[in-house]
């Protein structure tokens, strides 16, 4: 068992809850390297680094490792199985992690926790679940969620150079890319995608000189500090690999005004962090705006514009069909999901409307129409060897043209609806059901964004 030790409580915990630090990425060397670092580094053995290991699942088996430094130095283990509920990995993560989480800010001596993740995981999920999933029946602990006793304090994505982008701009599935995804339809690259999107900090896990294409190396930077900009990014060389002092560098790099665990709502900035919009080695950040709506046909026959040479894409939709509810958009190399966003502000009863933030209130009001209120289409690709100006035409002829925008709702409710209730890319295999996000994102929890 952990070392109940003499407590300890850094100066950053002035809410008192227990810092922890997701560590993430495809490349679970480096995911591992670091979190052992970091466990390494903490402060008079306060540190404890957790790991669900996944290769067993198709068994009906997830290992848990809990490790850590004692007051001696020397390194401690302890490892258990945790039998998969309802045969559902995030059933199982969320049963065995969350109420972890809860006990082990109880213990004195623990100050910080390291959660390094499976490479299948996405750490925007289990940053929601830990806000926002309630914990309950726990002898002693109040029902609520973990988020009482532990906040989310940074995000490390790891990068593997030789291979990440090639992950990103692809579309082979997580099975197809060699990982154990029990029915899980996500994509390497809305994994990939998802993981940096989300980091504070950035390890790029450098490959041999020798093998090293300074272009490709160049194009992928460019590409990181599009997608996570203005985070500390550091290089790991194979001759010298992650240490505690480099570990412990690169998190108080961290910017105190970072993502640190926040869940992004659909009708939230679409560039947040303020990226670079010139391009480099061909990379550059293309925004799309419409006060028209899209003409869903013609829109759909338009998504090729958002796959091809594109690393990733999002945004709020205005259809034509769909009047009052925002749709939101979001792809990852040749992927492409469409679901519901929630109702825009002028489909808003005056109690809906006093939930909504202000800020968003705010910039409904400043591109409001006497008659369309705040409907709009915003859209944001991140291309990395497409032509802008393609996207750019493809999508302003998918919006309706003057006759047809001229002829209103009531015309407009005639056209062929082939999103539905939702939508994937490619259509192969397709079933239009009332759409999760946990479907959006292989998340067996709800949608983040709708609360």
């Amino acid at each position: 068992m952990i070392d109940d030790g003499p407590a300890y409580r850094p100066g950053n915990t002035s809410d008192g809850r227990t810092p922890v630090i997701l560590v993430t990425g495809l490349d679970a060397s480096a995911v591992h390297r670091v979190g052992d670092a970091l466990e390494a580094g903490g402060i008079r053995g306060g540190t404890v680094q957790v790991h669900h290991d996944l290769t067993q699942v198709e068994d009906g088996r997830v290992v848990r490792t809990l490790s850590w430094r004692g007051a001696d130095g020397r390194s401690h283990h302890d490892v258990c199985i945790v039998e998969l509920a309802h045969g559902c990995i995030s059933c199982t993560l969320r049963e065995d992690l969350l109420p972890l989480l809860r006990r082990l800010h109880r213990r004195p001596s623990v100050h910080r926790i390291v959660l390094t993740l499976d490479p299948i995981l996405e750490p925007e999920q289990v940053a929601w679940s830990i806000d926002n999933v309630i914990v309950s029946d726990m002898p002693g602990f109040d029902d609520g969620p973990a988020s009482i006793e532990v906040r989310v304090d940074a995000t490390i994505a790891c990068v593997a150079e030789d291979d990440w982008l090639t992950s990103a701009t692809g579309d082979l599935s997580l099975a197809e890319g060699g990982h154990i995804a029990l029915d899980d339809d996500r994509t390497l690259a809305q994994v990939a995608v998802g993981q940096v999107a989300f980091a504070d900090a950035l390890v790029v896990a450098a490959c041999d000189p020798s093998f090293r294409d300074a272009w490709e190396s160049a194009r992928l930077v460019a590409v990181l500090k599009r997608l996570s900009p203005h985070v500390p990014m550091m290089f790991e060389l194979p001759q010298r690999p992650m240490t505690p002092v480099l570990a412990e560098q690169l998190l108080a790099a961290v910017r105190p005004n970072g993502r640190r665990g926040r869940v992004d709502d659909p009708h939230d900035p679409l560039l947040p962090g303020e990226p670079p919009l010139d391009s480099d080695c061909g990379v550059s950040w293309v925004e799309f705006s419409s006060d028209r709506p899209f003409h869903p046909g013609r829109f759909h026959d338009a998504i090729d514009a958002l796959l091809d040479g594109v690393v990733c894409s999002r945004g709020r939709l205005w259809l034509a069909t769909q009047p009052d509810e925002a749709l939101w958009l979001e792809s990852a190399g040749g992927g492409l999901r469409v679901a519901h966003g929630g109702p825009w502000l002028a489909a808003m009863t005056e109690e809906e409307l006093a939930h909504v933030p202000a800020e968003r209130r705010a910039m409904g009001a400043l591109r409001w129409d006497e008659t369309f209120g705040d409907r709009h289409t915003s859209i944001v690709a991140l291309v990395h060897s497409g032509d802008p100006a393609d996207i750019e035409e493809a999508l302003r002829a998918a919006c309706l043209n003057e006759v047809e925008f001229a002829a209103g709702q009531q015309f407009w409710s005639t056209f062929d609806d082939p999103f539905g209730e939702s939508h994937a890319d490619p259509c192969d295999d397709l079933e239009l059901t009332e759409p999760t996000v946990d479907a959006v994102r292989g998340i067996d929890s709800p949608d983040p964004r709708d609360n």
